[in-house]
């Protein structure tokens, strides 16, 4: 196992590969020992300019592990969403050709262990409501915002 711990504007974050691609990205400091590798370094040099509004699409190889095929299938039609933009779990589930498929959707979506790398935060309600994210809806805002900020302005506070 090797982790490396970013910090961005929205708090620390670790980043966990093993030789083959990272496998997992947490919000918060995790590890008291970095132990880093080339993909750690990838990721994090990614993440530092994804945060910095530079990178628009991470290439860091990823390690989806033993997780179910229908999970993969959703995790890469979510890596397909452009930066910037948003689908509904509806859409997925039509791109998967399967538009009753709205709630495995969600699901796989809900078990994305390689946040913002993956983009399960551009997934939303048909309502376009900001709906369902592991780190809360706050967090999903933040990160909307920082892609698209005309469209999920964020504010801290009002004074």
């Amino acid at each position: 196992m090797y982790v490396e711990q970013i910090d961005t504007q929205l708090g620390p974050i670790t980043v966990y590969a093993n030789d083959e691609g990272v496998y997992s990205v947490k919000f918060g400091a995790f590890e008291r020992v970095q132990k880093p590798n080339v993909v750690t370094h990838t990721a994090r040099f990614e993440l530092s300019a994804y945060f910095e509004g530079s990178l628009r699409q991470f290439t860091v190889p990823l390690d989806f592990g033993d997780a179910g095929s229908f999970q993969k299938r959703v995790w890469r039609i979510l890596n397909q969403i452009p930066f910037g933009e948003t689908r509904s779990y509806k859409e997925i589930a039509i791109a998967l050709g399967d538009e009753n498929a709205v709630r495995a959707v969600g699901n796989a979506n809900g078990k994305n262990p390689i946040p913002i790398i993956i983009p399960c935060h551009r997934v939303i309600g048909s309502d376009k409501s900001l709906t369902g994210y592991a780190s809360g809806i706050e967090m999903k805002r933040k990160l909307l915002s920082l892609e698209n900020p005309k469209e999920y302005a964020y504010q801290n506070s009002l004074f």
